[in-house]
């Protein structure tokens, strides 16, 4: 009898939580710039931080519910996945947490707030890895039969679910760190104002050539043109992780391609170029390019040239482990970072001697992030 009754409240209980998260995905979604956030955060007094944490406690929900639902309704049978019913229920939880939260009224509440959806940044820690392997998943079950035009949806429905996770985590990271009583120099929450992409680039580089090293016992010199005094305002993460992307797929297409030579390899190419309104980056490798029809694929979800981890990797639960060749996300999400403030990547491929990698960055800042 407790048992039914148990079960009958769970039933009400998701059945009321199905109509909120429903409610709350219809409710518009509002935008925030670069520019923004920067501004805003550029004193972060009590009272500006106050008006933060209401406007998040809105906004957040919002965000959440769109892609709680559409993890509802994936086609394929993806949304029966194990690993997407994971991924859906910390997005649920994240939902029940928000909305259960009190109106925010006074710098307690506020700080109890901030630690809450500091703990929600942490659950959703490991989405990316989690839907590659629901995506896996689907794939194995496929098997032959699967067509790249036929997986447009999925492709689509990922390229959206990213967008929007990009902009909730910059949301919560930035209104976290606005916290930190020791911000360092030029650092407005996540933002750096001063920001030297040239200095990025050496650090990214760096740190793919360290795994280029690990993986094959040697890596090609990477050589970066540019202005090092050159700063304008952006996310160093976010640059970060876009141009350590780039650079490890050149070195790995350079280190396979010369392998067996005794010359030494061709290296690697940065440029960096200041224009009015766009920030070039051009990273440009010999490694032998990619085939004209092989172009299309190199964005898609569902595509790497290399072995895929997920193979070898059954516990997602630990840190993730940075491999030189992945489960063929590092492009597409790249490329969804580059466009969440307004920039974008492109391609460009010659076969039979290389690739050039365009990341174009919006200096000016005043771009609405992109609301999937």
């Amino acid at each position: 009898m407790v048992v039914m009754a148990a079960k009958k409240a769970c039933e009400i209980m998701s059945k009321s939580m199905f109509e909120e998260v429903q409610r709350w995905g219809c409710m518009k979604q509002t935008g925030v710039s670069l520019r923004y956030m920067m501004e805003f955060g550029s004193v972060p007094t009590e009272r500006n931080l106050l008006i933060a944490a209401q406007f998040l406690r809105k906004e957040l929900p919002i965000r959440i519910a769109r892609r709680a639902i559409e993890l509802e309704t994936l086609p394929y049978g993806l949304s029966e996945k194990p690993a997407v019913l994971k991924v859906r229920d910390w997005y649920l939880d994240s939902f029940r947490d928000m909305r259960s939260f009190p109106e925010i009224k006074g710098t307690n509440d506020e700080k109890e707030f901030t630690q809450m959806i500091k703990a929600i940044k942490v659950r959703h820690n490991n989405v990316v890895p989690m839907m590659a392997l629901g995506v896996q998943q689907l794939k194995k079950e496929l098997g032959p039969k699967i067509v790249h035009g036929d997986l447009d949806e999925i492709h689509q429905f990922l390229d959206r679910f990213y967008m929007s996770r990009i902009g909730i985590r910059m949301l919560i990271g930035q209104h976290v760190e606005l916290h930190n009583p020791n911000p360092p120099p030029h650092c407005v929450g996540y933002i750096h104002t001063k920001m030297s992409p040239v200095e990025v680039a050496l650090n990214a580089s760096d740190d793919a050539r360290a795994i280029c090293l690990r993986e094959y016992g040697s890596a090609p010199a990477v050589n970066i043109y540019g202005d090092p005094n050159f700063t304008f305002p952006y996310v160093p993460s976010h640059l970060q992780l876009m141009v350590f992307e780039l650079v490890k797929n050149s070195l790995r297409a350079v280190q396979e391609r010369h392998m067996d030579s005794d010359k030494v390899s061709p290296p690697v190419r940065i440029i960096v170029a200041d224009g009015i309104e766009d920030v070039t980056i051009k990273v440009s490798d010999e490694g032998g390019g990619i085939a004209r029809s092989g172009l299309p694929k190199i964005f898609t979800y569902l595509y790497s040239t290399a072995r895929n981890p997920l193979d070898e990797v059954s516990d997602l639960g630990t840190g993730e482990a940075v491999i030189m060749a992945g489960y063929g996300y590092g492009l597409p999400i790249s490329r969804l970072y580059a466009r969440y403030f307004g920039g974008d990547l492109q391609i460009i491929s010659m076969e039979g001697y290389g690739t050039d990698a365009y990341l174009h960055l919006s200096r000016l800042g005043d771009s609405q992030e992109p609301l999937p």
